[in-house]
């Protein structure tokens, strides 16, 4: 019983900061209809300049986060202007072409500036374990579930009550609908690269001290995908609460089905699971059924 409490408390760890890296994939697709399929790269670029801040210029963590944040948005907006923007009338498929393509740039920049080896940041939260009923807690799992949470939750508020949250839930809604009303799509979805760049780089970080920090933890833009499919492309509250059923889900299977056919199956299992949902709901858990008349 304290295995699976253990495994379960790993799970939802994970789950929420995948829940949190599929936000930026809602966000995107919400707005364009696309995949950002950059989105690996945007989580391990931040979590690179933040330990360049920490360890080269001896900059507290706090500071060399609020930086690595503001170095982000930069991104996402120059993403946005540059590659997205004047693609933006084009096919989806083209625009998810360019996604491929802006992955594999920025996975190249990261390797040649950072190399291939992995990289730990230095102590940032308490080591000392929490011992609760015998489930050992690991501060930074602790710390990182919390701030997670919390940005869910200032997110939802920003989405739900904000001038800007509702710009961007309108233009999802009805683009056309929203330029009628004056609202400034280009602005919208400058706001929403800018954010999913954002939530990428806070994802990242977590993980990053988590397990250390290597270009191979660009994957987690794969691994998310399951996530998003899972929830729904469109919904918020699906990429939350399918972060949490992959993350549970795919840690019990790391610790319960791994070491009987030696390992491996815990990276399949988020796709397994996706393929059995969508045979009984296509839109996901939470998605929106779309109908088109012909």
């Amino acid at each position: 019983m304290t295995f699976f409490l253990q495994m379960l408390v790993t799970g939802v760890v994970v789950g929420s900061i995948y829940g949190l890296v599929a936000l930026g994939f809602v966000l995107i697709y919400r707005a364009s209809g696309a995949l950002n399929l950059a989105n690996g790269e945007f989580v391990i670029i931040g979590p690179y300049i933040c330990l360049i801040l920490m360890t080269a210029y001896k900059i507290p963590f706090f500071y060399a986060l609020i930086i690595t944040l503001v170095f982000s948005a930069v991104l996402g907006l120059v993403v946005e202007r540059l590659v997205i923007r004047p693609i933006q009338n084009a096919p989806v498929v083209s625009v998810i072409m360019a996604t491929i393509g802006l992955s594999s740039l920025l996975g190249g920049a990261v390797h040649m500036i950072w190399g291939h080896q992995t990289r730990t940041f230095p102590p940032v939260f308490p080591q000392t374990p929490i011992n609760i009923a015998g489930v050992i807690i690991t501060p930074v799992y602790l710390w990182s579930f919390i701030v997670v949470v919390f940005l869910l939750v200032i997110f939802s508020l920003f989405f739900k009550f904000s001038k800007m949250g509702i710009a961007m839930r309108a233009v999802a809604d009805d683009r056309q609908a929203a330029l009628s009303m004056g609202m400034s799509v280009k602005y919208v979805y400058a706001a929403t690269w800018m954010i999913a760049a954002v939530v990428a780089a806070v994802g990242g970080v977590l993980l990053g001290n988590i397990n250390g920090l290597s270009p191979t933890m660009s994957a987690i833009g794969l691994t998310v995908l399951p996530v998003v499919i899972l929830g729904g492309l469109d919904s918020v509250l699906g990429a939350i609460i399918g972060g949490f059923i992959i993350g549970i889900l795919q840690n019990l299977a790391g610790g319960y089905l791994d070491p009987l056919v030696g390992g491996g199956l815990k990276d399949v299992v988020p796709f397994v699971i996706v393929l059995l949902i969508l045979m009984l709901k296509p839109h996901g858990l939470f998605g929106s059924r779309r109908i088109e008349r012909v």
